[in-house]
């Protein structure tokens, strides 16, 4: 392209950017890590090319969601949830005339740091890292910590970091009636990243920077919520007629009208707003629903022998790779299919069990149970 054809195109891409809300976060506004000159692409734009193209995305395919080993083809896998998602942020991102290429890239890159085996591996993986690193481990620090950290090869992506803060601050686990932005530069994002490692509080405490942030931490909600009970009712764990009629009158009882009514009560309540927000009777109907799931379906996802057993298999697996790594046991895995091309700043720089806890990680759920059955 010359240089005319590129600047039309670099137009025609931010043309949509002169009608958005006073709220939104405009691409101008990007900041990178590194700085780097831009392509043809907005950054935010590009962000979710970066994501969608790493190896990490790839993976999202063979991750629980909820159930694992269903054998039934019809339930959902990360990959669907991330992408339910970023379908629910971008309507309502939409609809409040908010960046949604800044959406996109937040909610396809959100749980990329997901253990295999869902919030049981999550659980068993932090308990491994508390004990051997004094850290503490969560999918959503994790996930920017892939981004930052261990993509291409150990060099990371340098993504923005009004998307790197909204993947951070996206924990759909703490549902509220409110969410506001606070503003952050590149050092404050940096200091709440590294907070959440030794400090097991504060990640309750985290606010995105942005409003399409704030957009996509309640669509993690959203996402899950309805898909979840329909999920159970599925495999049988639950009955329609189980949920209780103070939640479904004001809910409905099926993904489409959760979803429906979900959104439509935050537009109502957000539009030309500098914050996302929920009614009242309708963030009680979640908490009640999120309540119901936690003992109807979490609860019961995984049998105590099956939970057992992943506990064990997570823990061989870290003994055996960090010995591996002492040995110099090239032949291992952790060698083959991990370490071997990574860049030589991580290798240097890295702890052998943080290498052994980002292997872990990064692992599907279907690698995972292959290595603990090899060596259990």
């Amino acid at each position: 392209m010359n240089n005319e054809v590129i600047e039309k195109v670099k137009e025609n891409f931010l043309n949509k950017e002169l009608n958005l809300s006073k709220y939104a976060t405009k691409s101008i506004e990007a900041i990178r890590l590194n700085e780097e000159e831009e392509d043809i692409r907005p950054p935010f734009f590009h962000d979710t090319d970066r994501i969608i193209h790493a190896l990490s995305y790839t993976r999202y395919l063979d991750k629980t969601q909820v159930f694992s080993y269903s054998m039934n083809d019809n339930i959902s896998k990360r990959i669907i949830h991330v992408q339910l998602v970023s379908k629910i942020a971008r309507t309502i991102g939409r609809a409040l005339n908010l960046n949604e290429d800044l959406i996109e890239a937040i909610a396809l890159g959100h749980d990329i740091g997901h253990t295999p085996i869902g919030h049981v591996g999550e659980k068993i993986l932090n308990d491994i890292s508390y004990r051997e690193l004094g850290e503490y481990f969560n999918h959503n620090i994790q996930s920017v910590r892939t981004y930052l950290i261990l993509e291409r090869n150990g060099i990371g992506n340098n993504l923005t970091i009004q998307t790197l803060d909204g993947i951070m601050c996206h924990n759909g686990e703490m549902p509220s009636g409110y969410y506001e932005p606070r503003a952050k530069n590149k050092e404050e994002f940096l200091s709440e990243y590294n907070r959440c490692y030794k400090d097991q509080s504060y990640i309750k405490n985290l606010r995105p920077m942005t409003l399409e942030g704030c957009v996509v931490r309640i669509s993690d909600i959203i996402g899950y919520l309805g898909r979840d009970i329909e999920d159970a009712i599925r495999l049988k764990v639950i009955k329609k007629t189980d949920i209780p009629d103070n939640i479904t009158d004001v809910l409905g009882t099926t993904n489409k009208s959760i979803v429906n009514t979900i959104i439509i009560d935050i537009i109502n309540n957000s539009l030309d707003k500098p914050y996302i927000k929920l009614s009242d009777n309708v963030l009680k109907a979640i908490l009640d629903l999120k309540k119901f799931s936690s003992e109807n379906i979490y609860a019961k996802a995984n049998t105590q022998d099956t939970i057992s057993f992943y506990e064990k298999g997570m823990n061989l697996l870290f003994e055996h790779y960090l010995n591996d790594l002492t040995k110099k046991n090239y032949k291992s895995e952790i060698y083959q299919n991990f370490l071997n091309g990574m860049d030589i700043n991580y290798l240097k720089e890295t702890a052998d069990k943080r290498k052994v806890i980002d292997f872990i990680a990064g692992m599907t759920d279907e690698y995972f149970v292959k290595c603990v059955n090899k060596y259990i």
